[in-house]
């Protein structure tokens, strides 16, 4: 092989000889030699830059801090090398006894190759978690607190502590029913480390309600129920699979007066809406409005003796006469004697009274006896009203329709029974008569686009 390459080498090297292949120095030339790239674009800063040699700077720096703990420039001598004294004094390894107590010869516990393989041997110590660290208005906070100090070294006591020691001490004896508030600064002051086996009955109250050994009282509202009625309503006995004759026909004529009530209803509805027959225009009000404004002669002369009768009004105003003296006491006796009649009315009146004693206790009774009926009937109202549903949003409860079967709808077995209604709208409608959620409604789909309806080209075809 060594004969052939020389022998190549002299033949490339005579004149005339044509080489297919570039020449190694055109080679080295064109490795040599980098592509003209625009630098002044950032894309191409990473795409055309060698940057071989800083990662490889970089990924030295990382090992060495991986398995030194830091670089190798920057340790001292006593930590790269140690002082080689010969092999060391194997000692005694302790074997881990057993649990029953004997010896057991063999090799020494070591931990698990797995548990090695785990294990972090790395050097570089754990990043520093910053939030841990960061606390809540540190700023102020600090700045709080290097006020505080600089008062202290003048001298001054804050408001606050004067004021916690301006209070008087707590009577131990004394028991308070009224909780104070925190913020009082005239509340007495309590040690909580005075006793140390303090009953809660003779413990502060705030102190036992802001420690949590004493409970929040529940308010008597949350203990009553919204309604009185059952969470599972039994149906009449005409609604069973096989019901009795008259029950069905009880519970028959209860869904009759319903349908009846609400046709009542949308009848009274209808006749609000129609139109009232004396609103509608006839040929006689059509041809009034049309000459309305034509006859005015027949209007003036009847307005000419209404201006007579006006003036003569007029003129007997300004022609009154004047009260003389004797008409003015006279009116003024005469008011007197009114008045002193009244008064002896209103006399009489009470000395018949006395003898109206006992009719008056007779109408006194009656009228206790109908206030009491009326406060029974209120009270019966109350109970009544606390079975029926409130309002509790701007929809008022629509009660679901009841489910009957006519008589030749009836089936005479279980196997025949169609299932009516639904379990969840049936508990739903139970939820709000109950007053335990509001009355809802349906939300309504709008669609936002039209939908656009498109012949298919195979279904074109087909057609």
């Amino acid at each position: 092989m060594a004969p052939s390459r020389r022998t190549k080498r002299v033949v490339a090297s005579q004149p005339g000889f044509l080489n297919l292949k570039p020449s190694s120095g055109a080679a080295g030339l064109a490795s040599v030699r980098r592509k003209r790239v625009n630098k002044n674009k950032k894309k191409n800063w990473n795409k055309h830059s060698d940057i071989n040699d800083v990662t490889e700077f970089l990924e030295d720096v990382r090992h060495q801090e991986r398995t030194v703990g830091g670089l190798l420039s920057e340790k001292s001598d006593d930590h790269l090398f140690f002082l080689d004294v010969g092999q060391p004094k194997k000692t005694e390894q302790k074997v881990a006894e057993p649990v029953d107590g004997k010896k057991r010869k063999g090799k020494a516990v070591r931990p698990l190759r797995i548990d090695l393989i785990l294990q972090h041997d790395s050097l570089v110590p754990p990043p520093k978690d910053v939030l841990a660290y960061q606390q809540p208005n540190a700023k102020k906070l600090r700045r709080i607190a290097q006020k505080a100090e600089q008062l202290a070294a003048k001298g001054v006591v804050p408001r606050r502590q004067k004021q916690l020691l301006n209070r008087r001490p707590a009577d131990k004896t004394a028991k308070k029913a009224v909780t104070e508030a925190n913020n009082n600064p005239d509340r007495e002051y309590y040690d909580i480390w005075g006793q140390e086996c303090e009953s809660k009955d003779t413990a502060d109250p705030w102190y036992l309600q802001q420690t949590g050994k004493k409970r929040i009282k529940r308010p008597e509202k949350l203990n009553k129920k919204p309604s009185v009625l059952p969470a599972v309503e039994v149906i009449a006995p005409g609604g069973s699979y096989n019901p009795d004759f008259f029950s069905h026909q009880a519970l028959l004529q209860e869904a009759h007066e319903v349908e009846v009530k609400k046709q009542k209803e949308e009848d009274k509805i209808e006749r609000q809406l129609a139109v009232n027959k004396e609103h509608i225009a006839t040929e006689e009000t059509i041809l009034r409005e049309q000459v309305e404004g034509l006859v005015e002669e027949e209007n003036e002369e009847e307005a000419a003796p209404n201006e007579e009768e006006e003036g003569m009004a007029v003129g007997a105003i300004t022609v009154a006469e004047k009260k003389t003296e004797r008409q003015r006491k006279k009116e003024r006796a005469y008011k007197v004697k009114e008045q002193l009649r009244q008064a002896n009315r209103h006399q009489n009146d009470k000395r018949q009274q006395l003898f109206q004693l006992r009719s008056i206790k007779t109408s006194i009774k009656q009228e206790e006896q109908e206030t009491m009926a009326k406060q029974k009937q209120r009270k019966a109202n109350q109970e009544a009203q606390k079975a029926q549903p409130r309002r509790l949003g701007k929809l008022k409860f629509k009660a679901q329709d009841m489910e009957v079967q006519l008589s030749d709808e009836l089936a005479g077995s279980l196997r025949q029974l169609k299932p009516e209604g639904s379990v969840l709208k049936d508990r739903f409608k139970s939820l709000q008569k109950r007053n335990l959620i509001e009355p809802r409604e349906r939300a309504k789909f709008k669609r936002r686009l039209k939908l656009k309806y498109v012949e298919k080209r195979a279904f074109r075809e087909i057609t």
